[in-house]
């Protein structure tokens, strides 16, 4: 009986590993300005998202000059201006700030059911494109107003459901994976063989870290497939990527110390049985 329970709280602990990542990532790392932030701020050098905000803040900016019969050529110079900005710590500094006011849409999207998607309001990076413009003395550019644009980076069909699940992973962000280690001690203690035990729970976690990739890679697709049109699939994947990271990493370790366990105990027991 017993080792009928320990092998059915190694399945479970198996099961648990993925959901409680996702619950302790929902939590601590999309619920946490501070950590999205961070898990954001790489894009700002990639190429496929560097190319969304610099058409983007381009079509913008050009929209609000009237240059005339030059308005191809300040076109022109707005797009090289966009391009060289898009490598400088201050096209950083204002992608973090523009994240960070993404960040706190996103949440009041999720508390409220108000939108459908994630979007990037790029007004600190026109703002401060508009500074350099003015500079190097783009004609027509000190006469461009406040502008916000919001470029959509995900969308979602049913808000509900997810907001919904958020919260849901929002409270069990705590409990799920204490909840994940107390199962796999349980399963080593009840279990008639320890040391075996030791072995299938260390096996269990690995496997555990193999389902959670399996979910990263299918969300992945299933996100890639459903996006409209008008979103770039390349910059889109490149912030899934960046938002499950930590995932990926979690999975990595988890893989590794479930491994290890297994391996340890196992050798243990045949350097016992060696004469």
């Amino acid at each position: 009986m017993r080792t009928y329970l320990s092998a059915a709280l190694i399945v479970l602990v198996a099961l648990l590993v993925p959901a409680s990542a996702v619950a302790y990532w929902a939590d601590r790392e999309l619920g946490d300005v501070d950590r999205y932030t961070a898990a954001m701020s790489p894009l700002a050098s990639d190429p496929a998202v560097q190319n969304v905000v610099v058409t983007q803040a381009g079509r913008a900016l050009a929209g609000q000059i009237d240059a005339g019969p030059f308005q191809g050529g300040v076109e022109a110079l707005v797009d090289e201006a966009l391009r060289s900005f898009a490598g400088t710590p201050a096209y950083r500094t204002a992608w973090d700030a523009a994240n960070r006011a993404a960040h706190a849409a996103f949440l009041h999207a999720l508390t409220t059911g108000d939108g459908d998607a994630v979007t990037l309001d790029l007004a600190p990076v026109i703002a401060r494109v508009k500074e350099e413009l003015v500079t190097g003395g783009v004609p027509f550019a000190d006469r461009i107003p406040e502008t916000h644009l919001s470029v959509k980076v995900m969308e979602y069909d049913d808000l509900g459901s997810l907001r919904k699940a958020f919260r849901m992973l929002q409270i069990a962000g705590v409990w799920l994976p204490a909840l994940t280690v107390l199962l796999a001690a349980a399963a080593v203690a009840v279990a008639v063989r320890r040391r075996r035990a030791v072995v299938a729970t260390g096996l269990g976690l690995a496997v555990g870290a193999v389902l959670l990739w399996i979910a990263i890679a299918l969300c992945r697709r299933l996100t890639l497939d459903d996006l409209p049109a008008d979103v770039d699939r390349q910059a889109a994947a490149a912030v899934y990527d960046a938002l499950t990271a930590f995932l990926r990493s979690t999975a990595w370790l988890v893989l590794a110390v479930g491994l290890a366990a297994a391996s340890v105990a196992w050798l243990t027991g045949r350097l016992r049985n060696t004469p």
